[in-house]
């Protein structure tokens, strides 16, 4: 314990501890940490007010995906970054998988060639605005959210699908329903070691280790 002295303020303290109590806790935050909160706020005002120009799509008409004329491929993101873009792509795959047609979906989060494959498709640059989902059925182009609903809320939509098979809604045995596995070359680790070349990106995987499953979804394009 710390004594008092004469001409100073009465102060006691038991240990190092209390001490740390008595300051600000911004005084002990790690600077990893703040490095962290800066990156993030700084990724939250970028998503919620991009400085993206317009999005310019030419003749929706020949925005097509060709070899999925017999499901709907859907491109969305499972991070919650955004609100607004987190709940359209829950309430639009909520909708799809409804319909009990085959679904091909596209998580941008997990596989960043996703994103790069459906700006290709839709004949968009990199520094183009770019509002998730994305909806194609019989792999001709539908538009995103807005467009859903209102094809859903008039009824349209079930001529959309109408004539696609029909699937089960149970839950796929080789992924859980995740629609990935573990790359089984590299075992998850996205390297891989040659004997000439050393250690190595695996050509097999995404940047995450992981591989679309194939009791799922035909190959991506």
């Amino acid at each position: 314990m710390w004594l008092r002295r004469n001409g100073s303020p009465e102060f006691a303290c038991s240990s190092f501890k209390d001490i740390r109590t008595l300051l600000s806790p911004s005084d002990f935050e790690s600077p990893l940490i703040c490095r962290r909160k800066l990156a993030a706020n700084h990724l939250l005002r970028t998503l919620s007010q991009p400085s993206f120009p317009p999005i310019e799509l030419p003749n929706e008409a020949d925005i097509q995906i060709q070899g999925a004329e017999k499901r709907i491929v859907v491109y969305f993101t499972s991070l919650r970054v955004v609100r607004r873009t987190f709940d359209d792509c829950a309430a639009v795959r909520s909708i799809l998988r409804g319909l009990r047609v085959p679904i091909d979906e596209r998580d941008v989060s997990i596989d960043s060639g996703f994103m790069s494959e459906l700006r290709r498709i839709l004949g968009l640059s990199d520094k183009s605005a770019l509002v998730l989902p994305r909806i194609f059925i019989r792999g001709k182009y539908i538009g995103g959210a807005d467009e859903l609903h209102r094809l859903h809320e008039s009824g349209e939509l079930k001529k959309y699908v109408d004539g696609l098979p029909t699937v089960s809604l149970g839950t796929c045995e080789a992924c859980g329903g995740d629609g990935f596995i573990l790359c089984q070359e590299c075992n998850g680790s996205h390297k891989r070691y040659g004997e000439k070349s050393g250690f190595g990106s695996c050509t097999s995987c995404n940047e995450n280790g992981l591989i679309r499953c194939c009791s799922c979804f035909s190959s991506p394009l």
